[in-house]
């Protein structure tokens, strides 16, 4: 792990990259927030070549075991090449000893000048002056620097963390994702969407329950304009131990996408 004064979410060790405390999530500080693990990947699927103009349209994360803040190799791959639609894959393995801790699908579609006109029926939730304060709020009760109260900054336009019930959230991330370059607009969606279950708890965060999310899927119509990114989410839940997260995606100027999560609920 890197002290948080690197500035980013990662820096890079030869071929690796090593997370720092920016990136470390809320349930374990040994672990990685999954809006730390999906820009990455992310960025990873948005540098493979392409034989046209394209753009990621769809990416689903699967959070195959604990992140753990130690170097992480990267890799992907072209798993269907197309001039008008693709199929990505990339991966982060552990340096240490080869395990793949987490992986994403996506897919990517040709972009071209179509004359559809855009729907207008949607109001844009107004963007509050000033960020909520989160240091003392999250499921495991602690303040440590971690990626939701020190990486991104929250402005709540309904709810809040550890209030029970559907929220409204502006987020902003305001670091890299690796040192010396700006976040794309899919990396600034990615790092927000993984927040839905966590914005929209059902449940107190106390530390009786679990509601965590091995897996994410972001569909993005268009990447978002500015730095904010808004969630306006609601979790879903059963008695069978397992719930969902739904949430729309919203820049300042309309809906950009929606993204969900399956969810694994527990009591202690």
């Amino acid at each position: 792990m890197v002290d948080a004064n690197a500035g980013s979410l990662y820096v890079a060790e030869g071929p690796n990259w090593v997370p720092t405390d920016l990136g470390r999530g809320p349930w374990d500080p040994n672990a990685l927030h999954g809006g730390a693990v999906a820009p990455l990947l992310v960025r990873e699927l948005e540098a493979l070549p392409a034989p046209v103009p394209m753009r990621l349209a769809r990416v689903t994360v699967e959070l195959l075991r604990p992140v753990t803040v130690e170097p992480l190799v990267p890799r992907s791959e072209v798993l269907r090449d197309g001039a008008k639609v693709g199929l990505l894959e990339a991966s982060l393995t552990r340096a240490s000893d080869g395990v793949v801790l987490a992986r994403a699908r996506a897919l990517r579609i040709r972009t071209a000048e179509v004359d559809f006109a855009p729907p207008t029926e949607d109001e844009v939730p107004a963007l509050p002056d000033s960020d909520s304060d989160l240091l003392d709020r999250s499921p495991s009760g602690g303040s440590y620097v971690a990626f939701h109260n020190s990486a991104v900054r929250h402005r709540f336009a309904q709810g809040m963390f550890g209030e029970v019930g559907g929220a409204f959230d502006w987020i902003r991330l305001v670091v890299p994702v690796v040192p010396g370059e700006p976040p794309s607009g899919w990396q600034r969606a990615a790092a927000a969407a993984d927040f839905g279950n966590g914005i929209s708890s059902l449940v107190p965060f106390d530390g009786s329950t679990l509601f965590i999310n091995p897996d994410l899927t972001i569909h993005l119509w268009r990447e978002p304009v500015g730095e904010w990114v808004g969630m306006r989410s609601r979790t879903h839940v059963s008695t069978t131990g397992i719930g969902a997260s739904d949430s729309s995606m919203w820049d300042t100027t309309g809906r950009i996408g929606r993204t969900n999560q399956s969810l694994l609920l527990d009591r202690f």
